[in-house]
């Protein structure tokens, strides 16, 4: 078991709105000094982990939420993240949210197959499932999904679901590195870019000390998601994601465990 007190944030809608959030600074998150680095490490390769995280707002517990990553086969794997409310009225409201995405691995891509996504709430819930098919290059997504994504969207090769592409950046982010994705996810498309600090950043958390990449998505208009990753950790250490300047959903990564 490999305990770390340290920061996560995925990609997820805002929890519920309690109040007016302070909104961290980008530069206060977290305080790091510089680290030239001498080298770059390679990536191990995907390997099966459950990871436990506690989930903040406004830098109080409100939850808590388990990511694990599981291979199935010799060649499809499935990414589950499961969050609970547990305190205060977003847990009135039901913070209760479960993805998963079933994927392979392609020429070294993590390619979707099916995804899905179930919100709990306490009068009201809702599910959406989404299907990839790469033999004709569409994927298209059921349930209670908006009217206006529910037509067939054509895939190209590359294209990942939301979870995938959190995989994708802790597989290749690099110092300085420019990464690029496209999001399809929902009955949605959108280019998603990353820009990769070129410095290592010292993170401190009690008595452990992390050289982490800060990576940091560009051109978001309204959305900023920030996050840090560091060699042989399989999640990032911090993410950190805004709409509008509100909504800031915190996921603090607890502990994790690597599995055959």
């Amino acid at each position: 078991m490999i305990r770390i007190c340290s920061v996560l944030l995925l990609l997820l809608a805002p929890l519920a709105r309690a109040q007016d959030p302070v909104v961290p600074d980008a530069t206060t998150l977290p305080d790091a000094t510089a680290i030239v680095p001498l080298a770059a490490p390679a990536q191990g390769p995907l390997q099966p982990f459950v990871a436990d995280y506690q989930v903040y707002r406004e830098g109080k517990p409100v939850g808590d939420a388990t990511l694990q990553v599981a291979k199935l086969d010799a060649n499809r794997w499935r990414v589950d993240l499961g969050l609970r409310g547990t305190r205060g009225l977003v847990r009135l409201v039901g913070l209760n949210i479960e993805q998963s995405t079933l994927f392979d691995v392609t020429d070294g891509r993590y390619r979707p197959l099916t995804q899905s996504t179930v919100r709990h709430a306490m009068f009201s819930g809702r599910k959406i499932t989404g299907t990839y098919d790469w033999n004709t290059h569409s994927a298209i997504w059921e349930g209670d999904v908006k009217k206006d994504r529910r037509a067939a969207v054509p895939l190209q090769d590359g294209d990942m679901s939301a979870l995938l592409i959190n995989l994708a950046v802790i597989r290749d982010a690099e110092p300085g590195k420019h990464l690029q994705y496209r999001f399809v996810d929902d009955g949605r498309i959108r280019n998603h870019e990353y820009a990769v600090s070129p410095e290592l950043e010292k993170v401190t958390v009690d008595d452990l000390d992390y050289n982490a990449m800060r990576v940091t998505r560009v051109r978001s208009g309204t959305e900023e998601t920030i996050l840090w990753v560091s060699y042989g950790v399989p999640t990032p250490i911090r993410m950190v994601q805004r709409k509008n300047g509100e909504d800031v959903t915190d996921l603090r990564l607890v502990q994790y465990t690597r599995s055959q």
